[in-house]
């Protein structure tokens, strides 16, 4: 508990300025964790303001309905970020601002029984929600050898996917694999040319828990209904801890910053330059001394986008 709770988030002070917070705004952090962004959100609320935490993670919830029991400010969600607009269909205050933070937090990866880790030994789960769905080890066990691969190096970018898989599934014929070091040990006997400064075993466990989680299929899910749900001058902050995840989140923003200008030889009128998102600055990244406190942080990067005044449907042409 007392690890769980020490928590700090990577992006800490630079996610929640982000926000842009209004003392009396309503806002969404979409990945409660252990909810060090919400406690610090609502300590630049007042009595007006409210805060809606989303996590999939029962410990997440639980652990959240524990901290801010004694606060009305705050209502807690137990439903992945991707379902925001039908869990709010009842929410009549327009939304200021929407934090995400992507991806596995430190205090998952740590508690071994999660099976999110190759460090430690635990049964391969993997679930951010442990209470429905397929485990890795349970997937793992019915894979089609094909689609393993598919997994691994469309969502680990991993370069050998086919010998792991390969290994893998031998495996699976003669033992059960349900132990996260036992994966953690074929995936290095399989893999030919180590790096000497990542486990071999990285790129697996990201592709395994992204598959398992659909992670990059619910964010692509829920960006869209944060536009939707933000007032105007709402703010849209996301970190995110790879290039899988971070490009999901760049196309988006420029998607939706860009301009619809008409093809050349059609004048162009002011309305085609109005875009629904403002992109705010450059993506921020940790500081060397954040990565030194927490080595994990330093993959992270923070984008931020603005709502603006105009519709979602404003613009039908194609930008040049």
């Amino acid at each position: 508990m007392a690890i769980e709770e020490s928590h700090v988030p990577v992006l800490f002070r630079e996610a929640v300025d982000a926000l842009n917070i209004m003392p009396g705004g309503t806002y969404i952090d979409a990945t409660l964790g252990r909810g060090g962004h919400s406690a610090e959100i609502l300590r630049h609320l007042n009595d007006q303001g409210r805060l809606i935490c989303f996590d999939r993670d029962p410990r997440a919830i639980e652990l959240g309905k524990e901290k801010f029991a004694s606060d009305d400010r705050v209502s807690i969600v137990h439903r992945p970020f991707s379902e925001m607009s039908s869990a709010l269909t009842q929410e009549a205050n327009p939304i200021n601002g929407v934090l995400m933070d992507l991806g596995v937090s430190s205090p998952q990866l740590d508690q071994a029984e999660r099976g999110f880790s190759f460090m430690r030994d635990g049964y391969l789960d993997m679930r951010m929600d442990t209470t429905q769905g397929e485990s890795a080890a349970q997937w793992l066990a019915r894979v089609d050898e094909a689609e393993l691969v598919q997994v691994l190096f469309d969502l680990g970018e991993e370069k050998f996917a086919r010998r792991i898989a390969r290994a893998i599934v031998l495996e699976r014929e003669e033992t059960k694999l349900e132990s996260t070091l036992q994966l953690a040990a074929i995936v290095a006997q399989a893999t030919p040319k180590k790096d000497k400064h990542k486990h071999p075993a990285t790129r697996t466990f990201q592709a395994i828990r992204l598959h398992v989680n659909q992670e990059l299929v619910e964010v692509s899910q829920a960006l869209p209904q944060a536009l939707e749900l933000l007032a105007q001058g709402g703010r849209l902050a996301v970190i995110s801890f790879h290039s899988l995840e971070d490009r999901i989140v760049k196309r988006f923003i420029r998607k939706h910053s860009t301009p619809n200008l008409p093809p050349r030889n059609i004048p162009v009128t002011e309305e085609h330059y109005l875009t629904p998102l403002k992109s705010i600055g450059k993506a921020i990244k940790p500081s060397k001394e954040e990565i030194a406190r927490n080595p994990r942080s330093r993959s992270s990067v923070l984008r931020i986008a603005e709502r603006t005044a105009v519709p979602l449907n404003a613009g039908v042409m194609h930008a040049r």
